[in-house]
């Protein structure tokens, strides 16, 4: 019998470590596997964000599908809350400027929380008559939508030739809305949360103000609350809005913003099909994707980024300009790919970008012209350049919602009432889908379904790669066991797996998922254990993999969470969880593409039964069957952000009871379970696909005799 040192040195006259892992498994000299790219340092909002644009419409299809459902799952937009009448809604104190008019607007987006805004209009034209519209979220000026420069700011932009009035140059925000009406068109320019007249809810987490306050706790992560999936939610309602207004044309309407705005525009785009024209200025990058809270939340940006979430707008007509900051690099780096990606779709003079990186961060006369033009054309069928002429701006006091003849609501809420009545809403949402028949159950599969997905930011690949060749390794009994190095095609990721067979092998596997992973093989003798054993005795191999955090895949340092907010860290990398049952996803695929195995079936053990839980409901029919240890866990007992099993989004989706329903009709047993965490939707789900007898929870730990039955049969 070799020991377990002896057994992996067999396989080589000398071993080295892998580079940044802390074993050496599977290394021989001269033939070491890359690194896994997870072992470095996360992935942040300034890193590097391109676009692969697909060879096929096909292809870019599916993919832009998958894309926009993980702004939407990001967002807590999936499925879409139920839009209730727009309540509260007041326009009041018109004021009559040349061509144009303006009035203080403000109304519910849901029960408690207030949208506040200046609704600009052309000031002649004929009755009944309908104008386009377009949308101007703000971005990060001073005051927002009441934003004044000061005197040397002024004289600053006019010298420049940012600008070529004072009143451009005082109001530049204003300038766009009051061209935009002399135009022909109809403009609501709202606030962001926290801005102007917006309230009470903070905008920026600041020293002092409790995580709960604002959008920043473990729940919130867990139930996808954010603040800028709260303003993702007022710019589709504000798009309600103005849709709704009986001078409005519905079917031309543009979004225009800067900055956090610009953010704010592609999304939008991205999500809600009524949009017909986008131009969002100085934010769309390869480079930096927005710094701010409202600008990032978990599982927006992984494994994509803000020139790819700007194309989900094509083939509709975008254009964008750049600056001298994070965006200079546009015209080379994103404007050619989204010129391809256009081409591809057969709509190349659809897209289009300017860059005028003679001048720091700003949305100015030049770019402003750019969009009238660009919205000229698209919007309005007018092929002639518009220049923005003089105006008479209008005082930002008086342009405040709020007065003493039209006071603020009363009911407005704070963060933590407001995500208090957000989750029982959403609660009440998903209950509504649990399932009853073939019907309701595919109908629910649909919904939670793409939720992981998007959770995950996966889904079992079609093909695995092994990166480091199989070795052999004799052990008694005629028990034979491999070792390799796997990984996806399209990652540079490294998974460390070992596989034990014996002389019955029928080409049916069992996945070992363990918090030791390949260790767990084996007893401190290092005998393999009796369950292993028994496993090959009745003809199946046994394959477990280290996945993220266990032996080959441990990393130096643990997985390092943003302290102030999560989003700048989940936002732009998979969960810990979530890499885990990528790991997972990933020896499945190995096992049924190159190992060919006829079936899958999966065992979790200790901590890790929600992770192989997770797994199955991700793999769907790749696995036909699953045992999981539950120990005692439940994701709506994590509190804090940084914890191992945190995955944003699994409470609001209705945690493990839901991604057990996913699991059916396949035979599952789950043990150690606490409370109610198997329990009405995951037996709603089996019922409903007629396999009740298929799904069976035991409150203790389980005997591996029964676990073997369990899987066996």
């Amino acid at each position: 019998m070799f020991t377990r040192r002896e057994m992996f040195a067999t396989s080589a006259a000398a071993l080295l470590p892998i580079v940044g892992h802390n074993t050496c498994l599977f290394a021989a000299e001269g033939d070491a596997p890359p690194p896994d790219y997870r072992l470095g340092a996360p992935k942040t909002l300034d890193g590097y964000f391109p676009l692969v644009v697909p060879k096929t419409k096909e292809e870019w299809a599916k993919r832009r599908q998958r894309v926009r459902e993980q702004v939407l799952v990001a967002n807590g937009l999936w499925p879409m809350p139920e839009k209730k009448r727009l309540a509260l809604i007041a326009m009041h104190g018109k004021i009559e400027r040349e061509g144009y008019t303006v009035e203080k607007v403000f109304f519910e987006s849901m029960p408690g929380h207030t949208v506040c805004g200046n609704l600009y209009r052309p000031s002649s034209g004929e009755s009944g008559q309908k104008y386009p519209a377009v949308l101007c979220p703000h971005g990060h000026w001073k005051n927002g939508r009441l934003y004044e420069n000061s005197d040397a700011g002024v004289e600053k932009e006019l010298k420049s030739g940012a600008e070529k009035t004072k009143e451009g140059a005082k109001y530049p925000l204003q300038a766009r809305c009051i061209t935009l009406a002399r135009m022909g068109f109809v403009v609501f320019f709202y606030d962001m949360v926290g801005y102007a007249d917006s309230g009470p809810i903070r905008h920026i987490l600041k020293s002092g103000v409790p995580a709960e306050d604002g959008f920043a706790d473990a729940q919130s992560e867990l139930r996808l609350q954010s603040l800028m999936g709260l303003q993702t939610w007022n710019s589709v309602r504000a798009l309600d809005f103005i849709s709704n207004l009986p001078d409005v044309d519905a079917k031309k309407i543009g979004v225009t913003g800067a900055s956090g705005g610009g953010t704010q525009t592609f999304l939008l785009a991205a999500i809600d099909d009524r949009v017909q024209a986008a131009f969002p200025a100085v934010m769309v990058s390869t480079a930096m994707q927005g710094g701010c809270v409202c600008e990032n939340c978990s599982l927006l940006r992984v494994g994509t980024g803000n020139i790819e979430l700007a194309g989900l707008f094509a083939p509709k007509p975008l254009a964008m300009s750049a600056a001298d900051d994070w965006t200079k690099e546009l015209m080379t780096k994103g404007l050619p790919e989204l010129k391809q990606l256009y081409k591809l779709l057969g709509a190349e003079d659809n897209v289009a970008g300017k860059a005028w990186t003679q001048y720091p961060h700003n949305y100015n006369l030049h770019a402003r012209e750019f969009m009238y033009s660009w919205f000229n054309k698209h919007l309005l069928g007018k092929a002639d350049k518009v220049e923005e002429k003089a105006f008479e701006p209008v005082l930002p006091k008086d342009l405040e919602v709020f007065d003493t003849k039209q006071p603020r609501p009363k009911g407005d809420l704070g963060a933590a009432k407001l995500r208090k009545q957000m989750s029982e809403e959403s609660d009440n949402q998903i209950a509504a889908l649990v399932p009853t028949d073939a019907k309701s159950l595919a109908s629910y599969r649909e919904v939670i379904g793409v939720a992981l997905r998007a959770m995950l930011v996966d889904e079992l690949p079609d093909a695995i790669v092994v990166k480091k060749k199989p070795v052999e390794v004799k052990f008694e009994d005629g028990l034979t066991m491999h070792t390799a190095i796997i990984g996806r095609t399209d990652e540079a990721d490294a998974v460390p797996v070992a596989g034990v067979y014996g002389p019955k092998f029928k080409d049916n596997v069992v996945i070992w998922v363990h918090p030791e992973g390949i260790a767990s093989l084996t007893d401190e003798d290092d005998e393999l254990f009796a369950t292993v054993k028994a496993l090959t005795n009745a003809g199946f191999a046994v394959l477990a993999p280290d996945v993220l955090g266990v032996g080959g895949l441990k990393p130096k340092k643990p997985f390092e969470v943003n302290k102030i907010y999560a989003g700048f860290t989940y936002g732009y990398n998979r969960s810990l969880f979530a890499n885990r049952v990528h790991d997972v996803l990933t020896t499945i695929a190995f096992a049924r593409t190159v190992l060919k195995a006829k079936s899958v079936r999966l065992l979790g053990w200790e901590k890790f039964g929600p992770i192989a839980i997770a797994a199955k409901a991700a793999a769907g029919d790749a696995v036909t069957h699953l045992v999981a240890d539950m120990g005692k866990f439940r994701f709506d007992n994590i509190l804090k952000t940084d914890d191992e099993n945190l995955l944003p989004g699994a409470v609001k989706y209705g945690g493990l009871p839901a991604l057990l329903a996913l699991a059916a009709p396949s035979p599952t047993l789950v043990h150690n379970h606490l409370g109610t965490a198997s329990g009405k939707v995951t037996k709603a789900a089996f019922e409903a696909a007629g396999a009740s007898s298929k799904y069976k929870r035991v409150n203790l730990q389980m005997k591996p005799d029964d676990v073997i039955d369990w899987l066996v049969k």
